[in-house]
């Protein structure tokens, strides 16, 4: 462990609902002046290394480690786990890296982190990747871990059988939602704007009004509600219902891609085996650096996550079964464009296809599990 670093960020402190992770979307705007303003010290990774022949030759077995800074999106959780598997079991250490893990937060704003040169890697989301190419800011989404965006809608038991039945029904969103998910329920669906109710990230409201529905994180909202209402909510992932955006992805400079492939190849390859050893192995050494980056964080709020994340194939779905963890596909990315640009999200002429390369991923199950 000596090798292997984290940092707990100094938000962790807070508590509540507001903690949750959804919140991730509206903290994280983008803005170029912004990012000229936030410039950092801090060095990035090196990119003057020679590419080694595989992932695992010449930089670990040179005892030579490359130090790496990785930003989450939110405070260390279970949906973070095969990060902190991959630097609690030495996989990082195996491929030539030491990782640091550096927690996001509300007030966190990831890719001015990763401009600045504050960050080397950063836990992205497709919409922001597509926003940052639309402000000219160089970043590439070089893997996805989630195939299943974990937004959901919730509602009360016995009351819709469909999302659709939420149709002229109130339903509590976050202001970022409405560059989010809420034009694909518009679109999808019609819902309209005059179904919404400002989400303050208090569930009281939507607890008093069993006609209503609510945003939230599948793997901890409804856990949420069935502490504080006494019922176990309706659930709708809307991954399944056609919202398509990948999430928890892997993103960095483009510099970083051109200069220096190995590096990013390396620690994509990584983290990914750093994810199937969590929900394949043990999680318990992960599990123990989650809670000390975030000591609000419980045993029972890290198993209901996993829980989830297996039960509706948040990681392991889809192309992902074949292609392994990380996988992303042009079609994908493609309809997810189609689906926002005819909402006015995008403008219609961005070169969507500048935020993401599919050069690091896709490689097959058998490849990362051997």
């Amino acid at each position: 462990m000596s090798n292997m670093r984290y940092i707990r960020h100094p938000l962790a402190s807070l508590s509540g609902i507001k903690r949750r992770r959804f919140l991730q979307y509206g903290a994280m705007a983008l803005g170029t002046s912004a990012i000229t303003a936030c410039a950092s010290n801090t060095p990035t990774a090196s990119v003057d290394e020679a590419p080694a022949e595989s992932a695992t030759e010449s930089p670990a077995a040179s005892g030579e480690l490359t130090q790496i800074t990785y930003g989450t999106n939110w405070f260390a959780q279970a949906e973070h786990g095969g990060f902190y598997q991959a630097v609690a079991t030495g996989i990082y250490e195996e491929y030539g890296l030491d990782v640091t893990i550096q927690m996001g937060g509300p007030q966190v704003n990831g890719t001015q982190l990763l401009m600045g040169g504050a960050i080397d890697f950063f836990m992205g989301y497709g919409s922001l990747a597509i926003k940052s190419i639309e402000e000219g800011i160089p970043t590439v989404t070089v893997a996805s871990i989630f195939q299943k965006d974990p937004q959901i809608i919730m509602a009360h038991p016995d009351t819709v059988e469909t999302l659709a039945d939420l149709q002229g029904r109130p339903v509590f969103i976050s202001a970022a939602a409405n560059t989010t998910f809420w034009p694909f329920l518009r679109a999808r669906f019609g819902f309209t704007d005059d179904m919404k109710r400002t989400y303050n990230f208090n569930p009281g409201p939507f607890l008093a009004d069993e006609t209503a529905g609510q945003q939230g994180y599948l793997s901890s909202e409804p856990l949420k509600i069935a502490e504080e209402g006494g019922f176990e909510p309706v659930v709708f992932l809307l991954a399944d219902e056609g919202y398509s955006p990948y999430s928890t992805t892997i993103e960095c400079q483009q510099e970083l891609v051109e200069q220096n492939p190995d590096l990013v190849q390396r620690f994509v390859d990584a983290s990914i085996k750093g994810w199937y050893s969590y929900l394949e192995g043990d999680p318990s050494p992960a599990n123990a650096l989650i809670k000390q980056d975030n000591p609000e964080m419980t045993d029972e709020q890290i198993a209901y996550g996993i829980e989830k994340m297996q039960e509706y194939g948040i990681v392991v779905s889809g192309d992902a079964e074949t292609m392994g963890i990380g996988a992303m596909t042009d079609e994908r990315w493609q309809d997810f464009f189609d689906t926002m640009a005819s909402e006015g999200i995008f403008s219609p002429d961005t070169d969507f296809a500048q935020a993401y390369t599919l050069d690091f991923v896709n490689k097959g199950v058998d490849y990362y599990r051997g």
